[in-house]
């Protein structure tokens, strides 16, 4: 595995002040690096569509909500903050992807729909996303992948456990 530049330089400084436990930083570097690949290999997926990640999520967001979604709730649901949600909505909308209606409850509210085209591409787009994520660890067995989730647990315990 090719470990980013980034960290073969860190990691070469470890080894040169005899820093304990090379394995454990190196693991951690190389965990980083695989991340790193895996978010590159993703927004080069997306941005064949025209889509950062962000986008993405609403969009599928709007698709499973069906009948329309108010920004707030896009909001909490993708873990952003209302102003991100209007400026990837501004966009998506731009695309004739989504739109803006008055709800009819709450004239004052918004509810944000997919367009026709919106919910094709969603439903394009979120097919092909998901056959990819599932491809990366396509060569694992059930136990292997099992061993990982178990690995990656005892990991981010060490995390939740030092805060």
């Amino acid at each position: 595995m090719n470990l980013d530049q980034k960290y073969k330089a860190l990691l070469g400084e470890a080894k040169k002040r005899k820093l304990p436990d090379i394995e454990g930083i190196q693991l951690c570097f190389m965990t980083l690096s695989l991340a790193s690949s895996i978010d590159r290999d993703c927004a080069n997926q997306l941005s064949v569509h025209g889509l950062s990640e962000g986008r993405f999520i609403l969009l599928f967001l709007l698709e499973a909500a069906g009948e329309g979604i108010a920004p707030k709730t896009l909001a909490e649901q993708a873990g952003i903050t209302r102003a991100t949600v209007t400026g990837l909505l501004d966009g998506l909308e731009r695309e004739g992807l989504v739109e803006r209606q008055a709800d009819t409850e709450d004239r004052r509210a918004l509810k944000i729909q997919l367009t026709s085209k919106g919910k094709l591409i969603a439903k394009e787009v979120f097919d092909q996303h998901s056959r990819w994520i599932s491809g990366l660890f396509g060569n694992l067995s059930f136990e292997e992948r099992d061993q990982l989730t178990q690995l990656l647990e005892k990991v981010s315990n060490n995390l939740t456990n030092k805060e």
